[in-house]
């Protein structure tokens, strides 16, 4: 899928805010009908919660597979996709979504980014996927100085630590242990001693530690100790109740992703807890030309199930393609049999 350029076109039929498995499925459905659409969403990669969470975990419930990882479905989908080629634009949140005189949709992100499109279909799952942070408010200060989730590509800093306990936690530790000119000293940073890491890296890290590459703390950072240009040290509380002191030049969050529904809910649309409320006929909202698949909407009977965003972005796309072709009527067509989708399908 190509990535987002700055010679890619600002405007197209449908915007897509969301590229997991509903997203992605939307692409197809619209394709069919000879629709084009532009992928929009926070991560930088498509796949969305499919590959947030459970990349490698066997999925049993998609329709004809006995099972498949979520990276495989997403692969999949995209392959599925590939004669349509959208285009898809990665690390953005939409912020706005407004409407011109001419009935365009404008979305618009805090860095900048602009997309004109005629109809909107909110794919957003559960929210955006966005980094966990510590819950420590003597950390805002030093964010983006000394405070990052991922580690800088040129670092100086002497003592490094990691706070986290899953694979990106226990694999940046280990990374910075290839490094030509290792830290002074890296610690993992956790308030248990169990670990949600692969057997594998867990292995290696054991190894690291024995080996005094790297040192594993069990506590919770609670405040910081700083001169007037740096943070210096982490306030540490143990298990045990103790309070402790750590040094630090750069601290580095790896906690998982957390979904948050964001601007969505500013956009006043009509919403029941937290969840998006639409025509079931054709998945529109109340406002017209915004169309919503997947986990963000609720209706009675929902189940939020990939196969049943499946079945909502099949009907959506009929939705979709009567609202931009009012005085037409949209055929209903068999991919078996249709030489028009052959045709677009490249087949």
């Amino acid at each position: 899928m190509p990535p987002s350029t700055a010679s890619t076109s600002p405007q197209t039929d449908v915007a897509i805010l969301g590229a997991g498995p509903a997203g992605l499925f939307q692409v197809f459905e619209l394709g069919l009908l000879g629709i084009t659409a532009q992928l929009v969403d926070v991560l930088p990669d498509p796949g969305g919660q499919c590959m947030a969470l459970y990349a490698d975990k066997p999925i049993y419930d998609i329709p004809g597979l006995p099972f498949c990882t979520g990276r495989e479905l997403i692969e999949r989908l995209m392959q599925q996709i590939k004669p349509f080629a959208p285009q898809f634009h990665g690390g953005h949140q939409i912020r706005k979504l407004l409407q011109d005189t001419n009935g365009l949709w404008q979305l618009s992100t805090d860095q900048g980014f602009q997309l004109k499109a005629r109809c909107v279909v909110i794919a957003a799952g559960v929210g955006a996927f966005v980094q966990r942070r510590l819950q420590v408010p003597a950390l805002d200060a030093w964010r983006d100085k000394q405070v990052f989730s991922e580690i800088p590509s040129s670092i100086q800093s002497q003592h490094i630590v990691v706070v986290g306990s899953h694979n990106e936690a226990i694999q940046a530790c280990l990374d910075l242990t290839q490094r030509s000119h290792p830290p002074q000293s890296i610690t993992l940073l956790h308030r248990r001693e169990i670990l949600d890491a692969d057997s594998d890296l867990q292995q290696l890290f054991k190894s690291a530690c024995d080996a005094q590459k790297i040192q594993f703390k069990l506590g919770q950072v609670t405040d910081v100790r700083v001169n007037p240009q740096r943070m210096t040290h982490l306030q540490i509380a143990t298990p045990e109740g103790q309070v402790e002191s750590l040094a630090v030049d750069l601290l580095i969050e790896k906690l998982g992703m957390s979904p948050k529904l964001g601007p969505i809910a500013q956009w006043g649309l009509a919403m029941d807890r937290k969840q998006l409320q639409v025509d079931t006929q054709t998945f529109a909202t109340q406002s017209s030309g915004i169309f919503a698949i997947g986990d963000v909407i609720g209706y009675p009977g929902k189940k939020k199930l990939i196969l049943s965003a499946f079945h909502e972005a099949a009907l959506a796309a009929y939705g979709i393609a009567q609202y931009l072709h009012p005085d037409e009527t949209i055929p209903f067509e068999y991919t078996t049999a249709s030489a028009r989708i052959h045709q677009r399908l490249g087949v």
